[in-house]
């Protein structure tokens, strides 16, 4: 029987899952282990900016828990990518490839630099950059010149790939690593949303030579603010470092700096709250995990939607659960949005496309035919771990 999409569905089917009385956030963070204590030993010690004990601790837990032997963290996410596209060779003048269905950060990070983002499009299976397409468009539009790749259309140099795990799904990377291979690019991997998601048994952020981390209060873990540079290679380390501690030299009591540095370096304090986050990661991605089940078991009889899910090739954090409209029903989208909120669940749609932005609409893009469909019909769900015990 050929049955009709209804809104009023979908909105049960989701309160279903929930099952809370109060309005329901759209990912809220989780405090249930030793936050007061470590960030009131923060206090008690006086230890709260930039140095301190437990900024070494968070770096260290990341290390292991993402097994890459190098993290610097930061103030931020975005602080953690603008350091890492200049590590990777980025300059004034220069085009680098973001998706153009992305967070604004993304794009921000290279205008700091001085370059210009250049929108590449996405595929609906990752929901991340499309390799093939990539490959395609890049044979078009550029040449090499001295080992290096040029956009014949602008004269610039294209520089790097930043490919992003969009909602903690990770992005086919193994393709990406060879079209930027064959056109000499760069690569920094924007694994902020992406906390725990495995790449062929590999954590986000550590396929390319740089990746970046957010702990910022809706992510998975969250500093209350923050980020992380991750790598395997020593020098690109020590300088990403270097860099975020205002390129200061070692010295009892001298002010030697020896590079323009920037001051973005996590405090402690923030450090203390992300320690205590780790030691629960397992239990919230679990959770988070659980949820998405839950998701999909009663989304999946309803006609003319579908959850989101990782891909084949992938383990997937869900940070956040995402809901894809029929492409025949993607005129319902603001209306699921309406009903949705109205009934105490908060969601949202994707981001804008950043291609259509004020500050980012004369830069270069490809064509953005699937980005443009999936921004229609795109919805975010609650995805907090607290939604799901974990014991079920």
């Amino acid at each position: 029987m050929n049955r009709e999409f209804s809104v009023g569905a979908v909105v049960k089917a989701i309160k279903s899952v929930i099952k809370k009385m109060r309005a329901v956030p759209l990912h809220e963070p989780c405090f249930e282990g030793n936050e007061w204590n470590y960030v009131k030993d923060c206090l008690d010690s006086g230890w709260v900016s930039s140095v301190g004990q437990y900024v070494d601790r968070f770096e260290n837990m990341l290390s292991e828990f993402c097994g890459i032997p190098y993290v610097v963290a930061t103030m931020n996410g975005t602080a953690a990518l603008h350091i890492s596209l200049l590590l990777s060779g980025v300059e004034p003048g220069d085009e680098v490839l973001v998706p153009a269905m992305t967070f604004v950060a993304t794009a921000n990070a290279v205008s700091y630099c001085g370059a210009t983002p250049h929108f590449a499009d996405s595929e609906e299976k990752t929901l991340g950059v499309d390799p093939a397409r990539l490959n395609d468009y890049l044979k078009e539009i550029s040449e090499m010149r001295f080992g290096e790749c040029f956009n014949r259309k602008t004269g610039r140099r294209i520089k790097a790939l930043v490919p992003m795990h969009t909602f903690g799904h990770p992005v086919d990377m193994d393709p990406l690593m060879e079209v930027t291979a064959r056109y000499k690019l760069t690569v920094v991997e924007d694994a902020a949303e992406s906390l725990g998601s495995l790449y062929k048994g590999r954590h986000t952020g550590t396929i390319a030579p740089l990746g970046v981390l957010s702990f910022n209060g809706n992510k998975v873990v969250t500093t209350g603010g923050g980020g992380a540079i991750l790598t395997s290679d020593r020098e690109l380390g020590r300088l990403a470092k270097h860099l975020t501690t205002t390129a200061k030299q070692p010295h009892r009591w001298a002010f030697n700096h020896d590079m323009v540095g920037y001051n973005y370096r996590l405090p402690n304090i923030n450090a203390a709250l992300g320690c205590a986050q780790l030691e629960q990661v397992p239990r919230f991605i679990h959770q988070k995990r659980r949820l998405a089940v839950c998701y999909q078991e009663v989304v999946k009889p309803l006609p003319g939607i579908e959850c989101i899910q990782e891909p084949d090739f992938a383990w997937s954090n869900y940070w956040l659960n995402t809901l894809l409209l029929d492409v025949n029903y993607r005129d319902q989208r603001d209306a699921v949005l309406e009903a949705m909120n109205d009934a105490g669940l908060t969601s949202r749609p994707v981001w804008t496309l950043l291609n259509r932005l004020p500050m980012y609409q004369t830069c270069p893009s490809m064509e953005l035919n699937i980005a443009e469909s999936l921004e229609q019909r795109l919805i975010n769900i609650p995805s907090s771990p607290s939604l799901k015990d974990g014991h079920e």
